[in-house]
């Protein structure tokens, strides 16, 4: 029997990525899996993997409340409340403070940061008392990486969303946490960075500076996110858990 035998859980973002790698982590012990992606194609195929008695798809976009709503009348509609939520879903692209738009600024605000908060707050009526919300940071929120301005601080509000929350949500029981990403494989990540020629330099790079010696795995990440999901992790709250190989330890 896995952790959460019998539990409910939402991942946003969850068709590729840490987002699937989550999703799978989370239905292998034990919970069914709500999760949304924008992409029909690519959301099927999670659906798929996942396993299609463990999890339901909702297509969607964090960025847009309609979408939200659609995914919770889902979720109502199985009864059963919900008790852990994986707000996941984000954006990210490198763009200098000189080349920053409006558009650029508001896509990256939008979903990674309007998104997360409006993810949690349409959740509030379906969580059920003692749930689990974790929050997906990242290890750029506190370096001043050059051409990740906007992204960074979508993530290191992210953080201080989780500080705020977990103080509101106390009296329920309620614990809000991030899982803070350092430098992972995912499909994603390679189209950020400029494809496989550069993630070649990256991998390079992880390998003579993260103490770990390499970049790490979405697997990993999941790891942390079950750790948190579970009451394994019931004394935890408000925490940010680095999973990083210790580049933002050492």
């Amino acid at each position: 029997m896995g952790q959460l035998e019998g539990r409910t859980a939402v991942v946003t973002g969850g068709s590729t990525g840490i987002g699937l790698a989550t999703a799978v982590r989370l239905a292998d012990e034990g919970a069914h899996v709500f999760v949304t992606g924008r992409r029909e194609a690519e959301l099927e195929a999670a659906v798929k993997t996942i396993g299609a008695d463990r999890a339901t798809g909702v297509a969607g976009d964090v960025g847009v409340l309609a979408d939200l709503d659609r995914l919770y009348a889902a979720v109502r509609a199985r009864r059963k409340g919900l008790d852990v939520l994986v707000a996941n879903a984000a954006v990210g692209a490198f763009v200098t403070l000189e080349q920053t738009t409006e558009e650029h600024f508001d896509q990256t605000f939008g979903v990674n940061t309007r998104g997360v908060l409006f993810t949690v707050q349409k959740a509030l009526p379906l969580l059920n008392d003692g749930a689990s919300v974790i929050l997906t940071g990242s290890t750029a929120a506190d370096h001043g990486m050059a051409a990740f301005g906007a992204y960074a601080a979508s993530k290191a509000a992210v953080r201080s969303f989780a500080r705020t929350w977990s103080t509101e949500l106390k009296d329920r029981g309620i614990r809000v946490n991030v899982v803070s990403p350092g430098w992972i494989e995912t499909p994603g990540g390679t189209a950020i960075n400029g494809g496989e020629e550069a993630m070649g330099a990256i991998r390079e790079y992880a390998a003579g500076t993260v103490p770990r010696g390499r970049m790490g795995e979405a697997d990993e990440v999941a790891a942390a996110v079950a750790f948190l999901a579970s009451g394994q992790s019931s004394y935890v709250v408000g925490a940010n858990l680095y999973v990083d190989g210790g580049a933002n330890q050492v």
